[in-house]
């Protein structure tokens, strides 16, 4: 594949056996041997983390590593076979290639592109993405890792999240000086459309909303995930 945007080390396929505190996952790996993996994901993977699923780890050579691989994507079948990645540290990577190679849309003449940027009226939060330009106003891009699903429709989040409720009312503070976009890294190519996860924190649903009838834009970016690497594959049709 020529368009991918991220690609994987050498992956080796196995099946999961437990995830444990969070952190941990043991793999059977195809040669037979059961390793305990690190699981870079602290959240509930609701729906994903599904005991005998098969799944892809890396591996690294670092000797000062207490784990050597790490846990980096999951089969589910809730559409069919379908690769969802669990690697958290890996969406801002990508989401970092995209807007450098311009695949995003809906976003102003931008010219330079910050991370990790201090924000708020604390200055004590950071946000992932800041654009600016000379022809638009400064771009802020908050992004959230996503792979719940019901049916075809991505949902965020998969539980309660204070943190995420914090900055969807921070980015709502700077819509009159900024524009303000909430980013929505969908890790599976199976759900074309997205929605917030009600159900899992309805106060996050409400502010989701009145933060788009402000005037923050949403962009729900759609990713295909496959052993080789992650693909773009535009943007989900937004349900409320």
């Amino acid at each position: 594949m020529t368009d991918l945007l991220y690609q994987y080390p050498v992956l080796y396929p196995g099946i999961l056996l437990k995830r444990y505190k969070r952190f941990f996952a043991d793999v059977e790996l195809t040669t037979g041997v059961v390793v305990t993996a690190h699981c870079p994901n602290t959240g509930p993977m609701t729906g994903v983390c599904t005991p005998g699923s098969r799944v892809q780890v890396s591996h690294s050579d670092n000797p000062t590593r207490k784990l050597q691989y790490t846990l980096e994507m999951i089969e589910v079948h809730d559409n069919g076979p379908t690769w969802v990645g669990v690697n958290t540290s890996l969406p801002n990577r990508i989401v970092n290639l995209a807007l450098t190679h311009r695949v995003i849309p809906r976003l102003e003449d931008y010219t330079t592109i910050r991370c990790e940027v201090p924000y708020g009226t604390d200055r004590k939060s950071r946000i992932d993405f800041l654009l600016t330009g000379d022809s638009c106003k400064p771009i802020y891009i908050e992004v959230k890792n996503t792979t719940w699903v019901q049916g075809e429709v991505a949902l965020f989040p998969d539980t309660v999240t204070t943190r995420g409720q914090k900055h969807l009312r921070e980015l709502m503070a700077l819509l009159s000086e900024a524009t303000a976009v909430m980013l929505y890294f969908i890790n599976r190519g199976d759900c074309p459309y997205f929605a917030p996860g009600d159900r899992a924190d309805p106060v996050y649903g409400e502010l989701f909303r009145e933060a788009i009838a402000l005037g923050i834009k949403v962009l729900p970016c759609r990713f295909e995930v496959s052993p080789q690497g992650v693909r773009y594959l535009g943007l989900a049709e937004l349900k409320l």
